[in-house]
């Protein structure tokens, strides 16, 4: 309860802001000062979400989410991995660290076609590219938070007598978790949107495909309640990684 109203302490200007702009677009879009076809009402993309809440809930939302797990499992185990596989080995960090950087110059519209040819309208070829666009922050973070450590830290263990093996998980690790977390809050938001942007290009379920097919039928409404939910989707996503960072850094006494 108390950070629940340290938090709205902190934040209610913005809440303050935000309902203030939906009052001011309910008012302009019932004057008819601004087309419903353009911009809806916040009622009416409310109450499209109440009249559809099965099918966004329990069929589109469940595929994107479904989406967003595997991708993201992928990533983070990839992504560690590659990043613990570079600062411990300099011949994969010399051809991997490059690698890493030109993958995120390949403009994603321009590989999703492709991974429509490789995966067909299956499940993986969101996956991938979900894993695309959320692998960069992972491995960067994790890889710059493990080159990071105090070279002082290190010389003091060595003088203790401890191997490179108790180094790295006694010292590396903890030292570079915050840096990991701050590219798995990133990673976790861009997942989402990932698994969003694969179902738009191709798919037959999924809240990326439902506002694409409201789009179609210019249906603002529909768009729009797909839109609320995939953000409230991803602040609740954000959230979540937040607290787990607070759990994981709070075990390694790390000041919030």
């Amino acid at each position: 309860m108390k950070r629940i109203k340290s938090w709205l302490q902190q934040y209610y200007l913005f809440l303050l802001f935000f309902a203030t702009a939906l009052v001011v677009l309910e008012v302009l879009v019932r004057q008819g000062m601004v087309p419903s076809f353009i911009i809806p009402a916040p009622t009416g993309v409310l109450q499209t979400i109440i009249d559809n809440w099965r099918v966004l809930f329990l069929e589109h939302l469940k595929a994107t989410g479904i989406e967003f797990f595997v991708g993201f499992s992928i990533t983070v185990i990839l992504g560690v991995s590659l990043a613990i596989g570079m600062f411990c080995f300099k011949p994969i960090e010399k051809v991997m660290y490059p690698a890493v950087i030109i993958s995120q110059m390949i403009p994603i519209i321009a590989l999703s076609p492709i991974f429509v040819l490789w995966f067909g309208y299956s499940i993986w070829s969101k996956v991938a590219v979900t894993v695309l666009i959320s692998f960069f922050p992972i491995v960067v973070s994790t890889y710059d938070g493990l080159r990071a450590c105090d070279k002082d830290y290190i010389e003091l263990f060595r003088s203790m007598g401890a191997s490179r093996k108790q180094i790295f998980l006694k010292l590396h690790i903890p030292m570079a978790l915050p840096s990991f977390f701050s590219g798995f809050k990133m990673a976790i938001v861009f997942a989402l949107v990932g698994a969003t942007i694969g179902e738009w290009l191709g798919a037959s379920e999924g809240l990326g495909y439902y506002s694409r097919r409201m789009s179609g039928n210019l249906n603002a409404e529909g768009v729009f309640a797909a839109i609320t939910i995939l953000t409230l989707v991803g602040i609740l996503l954000f959230a979540l990684a937040a607290w787990i960072e607070r759990i994981v850094l709070r075990k390694w006494k790390y000041e919030n």
